[in-house]
């Protein structure tokens, strides 16, 4: 059965945040709430953790990862950004949005696109997250949570603890959360390409 855990929303209670971070780094599978709806999420180098996410949402191995991140410099480390891509996406985050850009050698090869060698990165504007992302000191491989045949994310952690509570390890309450996953930009190729309308306002990167 998976721990539920109730964290306050503005100022999350630093020995539960002590707990989520010792049960990734025990590699444990977290559901968690974002500025985008819940997500799943554990840590870089857990193997199982990453085909267990793939196993919920019922995806396959060309599913693109993302790498929750705490900031701009951390993200920089995991992802090869160019002049342009830099500036838009530094004015853009922290916020809903998520990048698809070419990975450095720091990501691990299961993780990245099997064909392009890319991955996804974000900076999320919450504060769990970000308490969370401190605590912790290295990004989260993580997935939005929708599940097979759905189109949306899951927005309550007690009906994900009902439903996912012997394939999750944790579930996070941390207030309210919007249904709404975010917006996908592809920068791969040099250029950006809106492949997902989200949460995050697509017009900004549409124009540039």
């Amino acid at each position: 059965m998976a721990r539920y855990l109730d964290v306050h929303p503005d100022n999350p209670q630093q020995r539960l945040l002590d707990q989520i971070a010792d049960a990734l780094r025990d590699d444990q599978l977290i559901a968690y709430p974002t500025d985008s709806g819940y997500a799943l999420g554990c840590r870089l180098g857990n193997r199982d953790g990453r085909d267990r996410i793939l196993r919920i949402r019922g995806l396959d191995d060309r599913h693109h990862f993302t790498l929750m991140c705490k900031d701009f410099a951390q993200l920089g480390q995991f992802v090869q950004v160019n002049n342009t891509a830099f500036r838009a996406i530094k004015a853009a985050t922290p916020g809903p949005y998520t990048f698809i850009l070419p990975a450095t050698q720091e990501v691990p090869r299961r993780l990245m696109h099997p064909k392009k060698r890319t991955v996804g990165v974000r900076i999320p504007d919450h504060v769990f997250v970000q308490a969370l992302l401190d605590t912790f000191g290295e990004p989260l491989l993580t997935s939005t949570l929708i599940l097979p045949d759905e189109t949306e994310p899951r927005s309550l952690g007690w009906e994900i603890k009902e439903e996912l509570d012997h394939q999750v390890d944790v579930v996070v309450e941390a207030g309210e959360t919007l249904a709404e996953p975010t917006t996908v930009i592809d920068w791969s190729e040099g250029y950006p390409e809106v492949v997902r309308v989200g949460a995050g306002d697509p017009s900004r990167f549409e124009a540039a």
